[in-house]
Order: C-alpha cells, then structure tokens, then sequence
C-alpha cells in the first residue's frame, strides 16, 4: 500500500467533484495475505519491502499459524515467489504447496479479492498523512476481518466443505 491518495468511484454534484488531499511523497508498505476459503480465516503481514526474504517470513507465519497441516497457496507469478533463494527452503517444507497462476488471472486469487475490499473500505477517498496513519487503518480493517469471517466467505465466494 503506498500513501498516494486515489478517488474511486463516487457521486457527487455536478461541478462539485471531490477532491482528496495528498502528501505528495510516495512511501509504501508491503502487504503478504492469505485466506483460508474453507473458514474465512486470514493471515496478513507487513513489510518494508516485497523480497524473497520478506516472502519467506510470511511462509513461515503461515506454517505457524497452519501447523502440521498442507498450506495451499495461489500465488501470481511476481519475481519473488520463484526467486531461487527460496527454493531450499521450499523443499525442507513440503506442506508448503505453492500454485502460481497464469499471466493476467486476476479473479482465480482470493488474496485480490482481499485486497480489493482493503482498497474500497480503507485507502479510496480518503486523506492520510503518512504512511504511519495508513498502518494504522489497516490494521484497523485487519482487526475487523477476524470478526466477519462469514463475511469474508461470502465475498470471496464460499467454498463447499
């Protein structure tokens, strides 16, 4: 998420379009997220950066928090999901079932889906300081997730068990 201000789709009067604030820097955090369809339960961290290091580290919360069971992710095909650095660690953890999806499939990964719902709730039309206040929204909204995990289901399409 960057601190870059956006509009999304609103109503207003005509000549009386809405205008939201900037910082005019562009400071950004990175945001790993997974979701567990079957139970809507979610696991989000943060980052400074999007590394294969950083990558790492969110495998690692997922297998604490999925312990001794297979973690299945669907992942799109950015650099660091295939960086080599990991592949070690990939094959000391085979419960580690990584799928990468093909070019341009936006709509197969619930994690978009995620963080679609992030950006219409939290980050469009709204004015933050600094990136600090938008860490602190967000978290805000991930604190609310662990309260409606129907809600989470039904957004992102509930899987039959």
């Amino acid at each position: 998420m960057r601190d870059y201000q956006a509009i999304g789709a609103t109503w207003y009067l005509q000549g009386q379009q809405k205008h939201v604030l900037t910082t005019g820097k562009h400071a950004s955090a990175t945001l790993f997220g997974a979701v567990a369809p079957a139970t809507g339960q979610i696991v989000i961290t943060e980052a400074d950066q999007a590394t294969a290091e950083t990558f790492q580290t969110f495998l690692e919360t997922l297998r604490a928090t999925f312990p001794d069971k297979t973690v299945h992710l669907v992942l799109d095909n950015a650099k660091i999901h295939h960086a080599k650095i990991l592949q070690p660690y990939l094959e000391d953890h085979p419960e580690l079932d990584l799928r990468f999806l093909p070019p341009y499939s936006p709509n197969l990964n619930n994690t978009e889906r995620l963080w679609k719902w992030l950006r219409e709730k939290v980050i469009l039309n709204t004015y933050f300081p600094d990136l600090e206040a938008i860490r602190r929204a967000i978290a805000r909204f991930r604190d609310y997730l662990t309260t409606v995990p129907e809600e989470i289901q039904s957004r992102l399409g509930r899987v039959a068990t």
